[in-house]
């Protein structure tokens, strides 16, 4: 009975083989009591239907692509499960690409997902180069795309992101409030949107307070650790800063082991606070400071949005921006000794 057709299924039913297709899609198209014999009777024939084919014919692959500069921090995982637990209610298949921050990488893979391959990509942006243009052939293919955490400026969809700025703000002027005066910025890469808004947010708690802006004590550093510990390392012997704002985790990791190493006590010596999703910052000796991202939910708004772009597709004369909250945690390595 395993290989009942859905035409035989249909004249068991007395229904048109399109009412009974129609049971099998997740739509509302169908009465839901007629949907629910079907598919009752479908139960116990053991009828299964193909929907790889239909899936074809509809010219549908019920597939997400997933787009990341890197997986290496929590941040991306947490987002992850986000975009899954939604991708997966709404019945979409998931496949994950990794830029490693690279624009042609990232274009590369865009031109791989014209084929059919995909319904919908969400992405966060590699931050790297000035030409966008292999985004247009997603437009052109009527792909949808939404992007999270990262974007360009210059392609107009919805955007999920956090209060980026507002919390770079809090976490410069906590530490400011506990009595740093030369506070560092560091960055992997100004220039990604991030980056631009977190030192945004940076430069107007200085100027709330009236602290000169250094353009010294901004560190634009690489990816990988042993380069950017040997930055961190420089930018402490000459410019003695007293507080460093880390707008991304592993520089703040990073900035501890340097500490370490040098024998620089946190925090009555260097106060530090950082973006992070890390769930043992607690943990950490001194406990770290943290603005924590809403990656989880950032992940499931992003997916809603895409799913329905796919279902409703719409043209955008602008870029679509949802902000959502990020908390700010203060613990021992920004705090002052009492």
């Amino acid at each position: 009975m395993s290989h009942i057709t859905i035409i035989e299924l249909a004249e068991r039913l007395g229904l048109s083989k399109s009412t009974v297709s129609r049971a099998f899609r997740d739509g509302n198209d169908i009465n839901p009591n007629t949907k629910a014999r079907i598919l009752k009777m479908a139960d116990e024939l053991g009828f299964s239907p193909n929907m790889y084919a239909s899936n074809l014919r509809a010219n549908k692959s019920s597939t997400i692509a997933i787009i990341i500069p890197e997986f290496g921090n929590k941040f991306f995982s947490q987002a992850i499960k986000g975009i899954e637990l939604v991708a997966r209610s709404k019945n979409y298949h998931t496949l994950i690409y990794v830029t490693d921050h690279r624009v042609d990488k990232e274009a590369s893979i865009i031109r791989s997902l014209i084929n059919g391959r995909v319904d919908g990509v969400i992405m966060s942006a590699s931050g790297e180069g000035h030409d966008h243009s292999h985004l247009q052939v997603l437009k052109d293919n009527n792909i949808p795309v939404v992007f999270f955490d990262r974007t360009y400026d210059d392609v107009n969809t919805s955007y999920v992101t956090g209060n980026d700025f507002e919390a770079s703000f809090a976490a410069t002027e906590h530490l400011i409030e506990n009595d740093c005066r030369r506070i560092a910025y560091l960055v992997i890469n100004q220039n990604v949107s991030i980056g631009k808004v977190r030192m945004a947010g940076y430069q107007a708690a200085l100027e709330k307070y009236k602290i000169p802006f250094d353009a010294n004590l901004v560190l634009d550093t690489v990816n990988e650790s042993e380069g950017n510990m040997e930055d961190i390392k420089n930018l402490y012997k000459i410019q003695k800063p007293d507080g460093l704002f880390a707008s991304v985790e592993r520089l703040a990791i990073s900035a501890m082991r340097v500490a370490k190493d040098q024998g620089i006590n946190i925090p009555s010596e260097l106060k530090l606070i950082c973006f992070s999703c890390l769930d043992i910052a607690d943990l950490l000796e001194p406990g770290l400071s943290v603005v924590k991202q809403p990656a989880y939910e950032m992940g499931k708004t992003a997916t809603e949005y895409l799913c329905q772009l796919i279902a409703k597709p719409i043209s955008f004369s602008n870029q679509e921006v949802t902000y959502l909250e990020s908390s700010l945690i203060f613990q021992k390595s920004s705090k002052k000794n009492h």
